[in-house]
């Protein structure tokens, strides 16, 4: 387990990289899309703004056990370790920050992407890839700067990306709102080999056009985290699972714990139609088994997902056993999965990040704020080789250093 970390004070080695708010649609005059709510989370309490700063370096304390880095009032979305840099995907646009030298610039609508908002960083045919909140899927030509943007017409089923993996085959899939693309081949020039997926045209295989998390099982196997519940591509066939299947806590083990108070239901008629479809209509707090969030299939090929107020929940198989507050677990919304280099897995809540241990079946003890976390939401995370752990919550990252051997 990753040591408890000393407080080094409010300060504590902080250090600014902080992006350009808001969200930008193609062309300046174009309304940013809409999108439902994703959480019924309270509002995060403000962070001090402080003048935007585009490219430059940083200082950093090498000697510190954690170090911050701000983003402002921003959701740090996604984390992706690339060697010695580190990419950071936000509400606000993309930052790379090079380890070696401490430079950082960053990416928005303002050098080449069509939205300021993050959901996906990673790599796509040795390209850097960006989903974004409404502005499509963007590689970026690392010698130029330069963005190519896939939307649409392109063949993507909806604007706003969650997550894109490259299959053992080749194919790429890109999950979105509107369903779940296949590129066969990971051929993205080639209009006709982009398929897409839904609720209608799989006959209900895919059980929620909201697909929020992907990943690869035994045998090739492609797993959707969707709001409906969970799916699995095998063999060309599809199955699911939802909470009546066992997918997700009950609301009466999880009721006297669940952290949001306030009801997506009553926000949108989107959430409204999905507690109705579920029988909570008499729920008023953020709590849906169904809505997975986080996704990850660890090297055993065991599937987990991450709920929203449901706990986690994890299939080996044949059925699902469920972990929450009451088996350890520090929060019951699974915000973040991650599997190490070692294949521990990560685990990241509204109240904490915890490990799940399989050796007891439980979880170690929570990081937080006291062990140098910026916030307890633990949105995002990447782990180097050598241990060091890259956290992101709202507001900020917490690069937690590796003790030394």
């Amino acid at each position: 387990m990753f040591p408890r970390l000393k407080t080094l004070g409010p300060i504590a080695a902080g250090i600014a990289i902080l992006v350009q708010a808001g969200m930008a649609a193609a062309g300046p005059n174009t309304p940013a899309p809409v999108h439902p709510p994703i959480s019924g989370a309270a509002a995060h309490p403000a962070i001090p703004q402080q003048p935007v700063e585009r490219e430059g370096k940083v200082t950093v304390d090498p000697a510190a056990k954690f170090t911050h880095f701000r983003v402002g009032n921003k959701n740090v979305k996604s984390i992706y370790l690339d060697g010695s840099v580190v990419w950071v995907g936000t509400s606000g646009g993309v930052v790379r920050y090079d380890t070696k030298d401490d430079s950082f610039k960053l990416f928005d609508a303002r050098n080449g992407l069509l939205s300021n908002g993050m959901f996906y960083v990673g790599r796509v045919k040795g390209m850097l890839a960006v989903g974004t909140y409404g502005g499509g899927l963007s590689l970026l030509d690392e010698k130029t700067g330069k963005w190519k943007n896939y939307n649409i017409p392109d063949g993507l089923g909806d604007a706003f990306v969650y997550d894109v993996i490259t299959a053992s085959n080749g194919d790429i899939w890109i999950a979105t709102w509107s369903g779940v693309n296949r590129i066969r081949g990971g051929n993205l020039d080639d209009r006709s080999k982009w398929d897409l997926y839904t609720v209608e045209n799989t006959k209900g295989g895919v059980p929620n056009d909201w697909i929020y998390g992907l990943a690869e099982g035994k045998n090739g196997d492609i797993w959707l985290a969707t709001e409906g519940g969970m799916a699995r591509f095998a063999n060309n066939k599809w199955e699911n699972w939802n909470h009546a299947k066992g997918l997700g806590a009950p609301y009466a083990k999880v009721k006297d714990a669940i952290a949001f108070k306030n009801d997506p239901g009553k926000q949108s008629t989107h959430h409204a139609k999905q507690k109705q479809e579920m029988g909570l209509q008499g729920v008023d707090v953020a709590y849906n088994p169904n809505y997975v969030v986080s996704l990850e299939v660890d090297k055993q090929g065991t599937v987990w997902a991450g709920t929203w107020g449901g706990g986690l929940s994890r299939f080996d198989g044949k059925r699902w056993v469920n972990y929450t507050t009451v088996e350890g677990l520090p929060g019951n919304h699974v915000f973040m999965l991650h599997a190490d280099a070692t294949g521990k897995l990560w685990i990241g809540t509204n109240n904490g990040l915890t490990t799940y241990v399989p050796e007891t079946g439980k979880f170690s003890k929570a990081l937080t704020t006291a062990d140098g976390l910026f916030a307890n939401n633990v949105f995002a995370m990447g782990s180097s080789a050598k241990g060091d752990l890259w956290v992101g919550s709202f507001g900020g990252v917490a690069h937690l250093r590796a003790p030394q051997k």
